[in-house]
């Protein structure tokens, strides 16, 4: 079965650089913590891939594309089909009061935000400090382990999904013609990343979903035991 462009896809994986074979990102936990990789926020297991969405680097769509539900594959891909080729036009040499008016002190390795790029900080030197704002792994060949675990077909199934890529968990879907309500129940946390992520859902909904014309989102609120005992006082 071959898959095409809007298609979502739950996909396991793990990358390594080629040939050094140093493991530079995975879906699964164990092999995480092995490799000193392991991040405590990071949710391990299968992730959303939608076909032709960028999402994953070039050769790994074009990769999925012909594979089936089930399927696994290892696959080494070139620069040009991975991060990209090295490019000498994006290593710029900037002054460090730039980064210090930013309340930055910069240190080689570091990922910083500039104007318009993210770069990493090369070397600082005399007051100089040399930024990179090519790919960590701009060209370098990248092998990639691949299983396609699940094609989603089901709306809700695929909005689920979206809630995930999100960070956030959609208590349920409710789906009808070209309405669609979206419920969180009072065991979601509604913190700062929850309405970041509530905002990504729906905008991602509006993208994926063509047939879709209005996305209800439904929130619970239950009083907390500790103020119902100040209201009884």
């Amino acid at each position: 079965m071959a898959f095409k462009d809007g298609d979502f896809l739950e996909v396991e994986y793990s990358a390594w650089t080629a040939p050094e074979n140093t493991l530079i990102s995975t879906t699964d936990e164990k092999m995480a913590k092995d490799s000193g990789l392991y991040e405590e926020h990071v949710k391990y297991g299968p992730v959303l891939v939608i076909i032709g969405s960028s999402g994953v680097i070039k050769g790994l769509d074009t990769a999925l594309r012909g594979m089936s539900a089930g399927e696994q594959k290892k696959m080494t891909f070139k620069p040009d089909e991975a991060f990209g080729e090295r490019s000498e036009g994006l290593i710029r040499v900037m002054p460090i009061a730039e980064f210090r008016k930013r309340d930055v002190e910069p240190y080689p390795g570091m990922r910083v935000d500039l104007d318009n790029f993210t770069a990493t900080v090369k070397s600082v030197n005399s007051g100089r400090v040399v930024v990179d704002a090519n790919h960590p792994y701009a060209g370098r060949d990248i092998t990639y382990e691949v299983k396609v675990v699940k094609n989603l077909t089901d709306e809700k199934e695929k909005i689920n999904a979206l809630g995930k890529m999100a960070g956030i968990e959609v208590t349920k879907v409710d789906a009808s013609g070209k309405d669609v309500k979206v419920s969180f129940n009072n065991a979601v946390k509604k913190n700062a990343d929850y309405f970041m992520g509530k905002a990504n859902l729906v905008a991602s909904i509006f993208t994926y979903f063509h047939n879709i014309d209005k996305v209800n989102v439904d929130e619970e609120y239950i009083r907390p035991p500790e103020l119902k005992e100040q209201k009884k006082q």
